[in-house]
């Protein structure tokens, strides 16, 4: 085996933290025979040939109705983990809740014309909010009454205090 097929063994045979399961159990429903096994076999490997062939077809469409029941663990297993990982993430955010009228300062991204040098300022001049949108999406006014023309999202803004 060149080296590329022994990463490739690996990654299909290692237990997913997202799912609990193998890739490789998930798609052939029944875990890997490694290649020594078949060199030097072991129970399970014995126990599959001395079966006979209507036997050992009842065992392959018992495996693969069984194999639904496995994948749907998977998938109740990846909710759990995206669950947890939400709460983890969710434990981070600070809520901003912005009200119009309210002075803000906008952020100012280094791939826009504005940005001039490492030593510029990271912040622009104080906006009002004219209007919330829903999903935390703002409408600023400038302070001399031009409404910005394209919603900004919240993260890009931060209070400013006079």
């Amino acid at each position: 085996m060149r080296s590329y097929h022994f990463a490739l063994f690996g990654y299909c045979t290692i237990i997913r933290t997202p799912t609990g399961a193998t890739p490789y159990l998930l798609v052939y429903s029944t875990e890997v025979v490694i290649p020594i096994e078949v060199e030097i076999p072991s129970l399970r490997i014995i126990q599959e040939a001395e079966l006979s062939d209507a036997k050992w077809v009842r065992s392959w469409y018992e495996q693969l109705a069984l194999i639904d029941g496995k994948r749907m663990n998977a998938l109740c297993h990846s909710r759990l983990y995206q669950n947890r990982m939400a709460r983890y993430f969710s434990k981070k955010v600070r809520s901003r809740q912005f009200t119009p009228g309210q002075l803000v300062l906008k952020r100012i991204f280094p791939h826009y014309d504005e940005e001039k040098g490492k030593f510029s300022p990271n912040w622009q001049s104080p906006y009002m909010v004219h209007r919330v949108l829903a999903g935390g999406a703002l409408i600023l006014i400038e302070m001399n009454g031009e409404i910005w023309p394209k919603p900004i999202n919240s993260d890009a803004v931060k209070r400013y205090y006079v």
